[in-house]
């Protein structure tokens, strides 16, 4: 698998950049892939069927010019920004086209979950159905994308993220895991306390990711033809 550092200014090139990602896997130009990004700027980026309106809080990001952009793969509504450290995995289905997407969430939860363990020290649970969380308390939001033969797997770990945001550019999930009990985001969320630097030599020995990905990816195409958009980003 190869490495793929790159974090960009603007923060639709970094949602194309990991769907292209999977583009060019499923297209057989590239092979397998591990990225890691962190938006320099705060904006909100919504699961494939989440509804601005109501995960948004659309005046306050209006007001301060925080964006609020699609991302093609599931999950929840989330908050990016500065100590909101990204990874994503592209890799083949395993034992595709057998292993199911529920399948696939275990194959890449259950090693992050003791990868992260290793690292930290602490009991990291898996919780929902791709949350991250200690002592009921999440901090890593997962989800998945498919083609036919590969799937992009993302998510974000808060690590020294500026957390009463969340509840200032997010409204109320219209839907939420059992687990989070009808807890504020203040109550809900929290930081895991590892450094940058270890956590992206976990992952990359985890996912054994340990050559450079050397190609410059053009993401101006599908950066005006989707995420720069209305009609892509609030489309529900």
């Amino acid at each position: 698998m190869q490495l793929f550092v790159r974090s960009y200014a603007h923060p639709a090139h970094n949602l194309a950049a990991d769907e292209l990602l999977l583009e060019l896997a499923e297209r057989g130009e590239i092979g397998p892939v591990l990225r890691f990004w962190e938006s320099p700027s705060y904006f909100v980026t919504l699961g494939y069927t989440n509804r601005a309106a109501t995960e948004a809080n659309l005046e306050n990001c209006a007001r301060e010019n925080v964006p609020i952009l699609r991302r093609v793969s599931g999950g929840g509504t989330v908050l990016q920004g500065p100590g909101s450290w990204n990874y994503a995995v592209v890799a083949p289905i395993p034992g595709a086209p057998n292993l199911d997407i529920e399948g696939t969430n275990r194959f890449v939860m259950e090693r992050n979950r003791d990868l992260l363990r290793e690292l930290c020290g602490q009991n990291v649970e898996i919780r929902g159905h791709t949350d991250l969380a200690i002592d009921g308390r999440k901090f890593s939001g997962n989800a998945q994308r498919r083609k036919a033969r590969f799937f992009l797997f993302h998510g974000t770990i808060l690590l020294d993220f500026d957390l009463p945001l969340v509840a200032k550019f997010l409204g109320k999930p219209a839907k939420e895991p059992d687990y989070r009990g009808g807890r504020t985001h203040g109550e809900f969320i929290r930081n895991l306390p590892v450094s940058r630097a270890d956590l992206e030599t976990a992952f990359a020995r985890a996912w054994g990711a340990n050559e450079i990905f050397g190609r410059e990816l053009d993401l101006d195409e599908l950066v005006a033809q989707k995420y720069a958009l209305d009609s892509w980003n609030l489309r529900f």
